[in-house]
């Protein structure tokens, strides 16, 4: 193997574990948020539970909030990675809603550990936290209406700059897994997101 394969090898190793402390870290700082809750729980506690000092956690997560809400940077790269590699000719209503799927696993999958309804309303019902997690999904519409209008014109019929269609419509879309959220946590996580999601966009998704 040459030097350039070595170095790629070890950049990847690298980041896979890098990426299993966060997820070690997350978990933990979860389970405390959720047993002594948000604001009783410092990084020092978190730090602690993981047997790490706070100068060591820093370097994967520079704030509690981090802790949080970092995983929705990576969750938020995957739904415009899957929207790009949706087919060309397809609705972008349906594009959308697929491209939700990784998220909508995701989810489901953490509602099978008990931890991730209590934690989506503890971002929902914590000022700053909800501040940040609203301000993070507008950073998805923003960077999937620039998805949408790259698929209308590479079809062919490009929206003009001032038409407020493509943003109207990935803003529905976002705003249709926020409905499911909202349900599902209303619901005590008992049923499928990938359900409430479905139904949400079937309300108001075009007709025919």
């Amino acid at each position: 193997m040459d030097q350039a394969h070595t170095d790629q090898a070890r950049t990847r190793l690298r980041e896979r574990t890098r990426l299993a402390v966060q997820k070690e870290i997350t978990e933990a700082a979860e389970r405390l948020f959720v047993e002594r809750g948000y604001e009783a729980t410092t990084i020092g506690h978190i730090a602690e539970a993981v047997g790490m000092s706070r100068r060591t956690l820093y370097r994967y997560f520079s704030t509690r909030e981090d802790v949080v809400l970092g995983k929705l940077d990576v969750v938020g790269d995957e739904v415009l990675a899957a929207l790009r590699e949706r087919p060309a000719a397809e609705p972008v209503w349906t594009a959308l809603r697929h491209s939700f799927d990784g998220m909508i696993a995701h989810l489901d999958h953490a509602g099978s550990t008990g931890l991730a309804a209590p934690m989506q309303r503890i971002i929902l019902e914590t000022p700053g936290l909800r501040a940040r997690y609203l301000e993070k999904i507008e950073r998805v519409e923003s960077a999937a209406e620039l998805v949408v209008r790259e698929r209308a014109a590479a079809a062919g019929r490009p929206w003009a700059v001032d038409d407020p269609t493509p943003r109207a419509v990935v803003a529905a879309a976002l705003s249709c897994v926020l409905a499911a959220e909202h349900a599902w946590l209303a619901g005590g996580a008992t049923q499928k997101m990938a359900v409430l999601v479905d139904r949400a966009m079937a309300a108001v998704g075009p007709r025919g």
